[in-house]
């Protein structure tokens, strides 16, 4: 099929009934189930103008359209990014990830992703973890900066994939979010897709995953709060959604909450944001090689530092 086919069918009166994952792998058999259910979920295939669940039954005359996106070459290419690697060790390189840079190849990111750039700075990595994400064993978002760990090879990849399976990884994030909030509390809302904008995660999601969110430590900066973040568990926007849900979004998050048209003068240094105010900034695992505990932290990228001091220096000279 065409990368930039878009499909168009018509549910005949042989497939009444028919669970939608089933009635698409029927009409288009070089695409597995698997592929088609994912298509579904991530929103590129709607029915009657539509979004629906997989496992919605289709009707004689509904029309299913799909937006198949193109694929993603098997091997990522090397790619001489800019890279800062924290730690090398002939097991796992532990890095800066920059906000803007996506994990991973995917529809609509075929180049300038970290395992590009890992690819390039790290020997051995290919084939560890699967083609398209070697060394892979867990992701920011594409607007979040901060430390990662990729594994060098499958015994290091097999380990730490178990250590964040057992939730045995200490993840810490910095967050700067709208409103006052306190140390100590506790987000406990199970997340998975929004049932009407399917590229977004929610609280009142149908099918959804446990997660937890803690605020370990807190900093008051004038109508916002610099919060120090633990999870144990990783889901996809977890933090980001969590924070929302509970009426403090993370600043200059624009898919959930974070943007404000309007600022006051103590806050317009904040429309130099062009991404939410997140950043990994503290892992911690125990070393696949010798069962030790090892930590790793991240600096503050520039742009969010940029928009801390000036923050601060505005609080400081108002409680003066």
């Amino acid at each position: 099929m065409s990368p930039t086919e878009q499909p168009s069918l018509e549910v005949t009166e042989e497939h009444e009934g028919t669970r939608l994952d089933h009635y698409i792998t029927a009409m288009l058999p070089g695409r597995s189930r698997s592929q088609v259910q994912r298509l579904i979920r991530d929103g590129h295939v709607q029915l009657n103008q539509q979004q629906a669940r997989v496992s919605h039954a289709v009707h004689t005359g509904d029309l299913v359209d799909l937006d198949i996106p193109a694929p993603v070459p098997a091997t990522p290419a090397a790619e001489d990014l800019p890279l800062e690697i924290l730690h090398d060790d002939p097991d796992l390189v532990v890095v800066n990830k920059p906000a803007g840079m996506v994990v991973h190849p995917a529809a609509g990111h075929k180049r300038g992703t970290l395992v590009n750039a890992l690819l390039h700075h790290v020997q051995g990595l290919s084939g560890i973890g699967g083609e398209q994400r070697p060394g892979i064993v867990h992701r920011l978002d594409r607007g979040t900066s901060g430390v990662m760990v990729v594994a060098k090879h499958d015994a290091a990849h097999l380990e730490l994939s178990q250590q964040f399976a057992d939730r045995k990884i200490e993840k810490a994030y910095l967050a700067l979010v709208w409103g006052l909030i306190n140390t100590g509390r506790r987000i406990d809302a199970p997340l998975g897709r929004d049932p009407v904008h399917r590229q977004k995660m929610s609280t009142r999601a149908r099918r959804a995953r446990s997660a937890v969110t803690r605020i370990t430590g807190t900093e008051r900066l004038r109508g916002l709060t610099l919060a120090m973040i633990a999870i144990a568990t990783g889901r996809t926007h977890q933090i980001r959604v969590h924070l929302n849900s509970i009426g403090h979004p993370v600043v200059g998050d624009s898919v959930y909450g974070g943007v404000r048209k309007h600022l006051a003068a103590d806050h317009r240094v904040l429309g130099t944001l062009d991404r939410p105010f997140l950043h990994a900034y503290r892992l911690g695992f125990v070393h696949p090689r010798d069962g030790r505990r090892v930590e790793f932290t991240a600096p503050l990228a520039d742009d969010l530092q940029a928009v801390l001091d000036m923050l601060r220096a505005r609080r400081d000279r108002a409680e003066r």
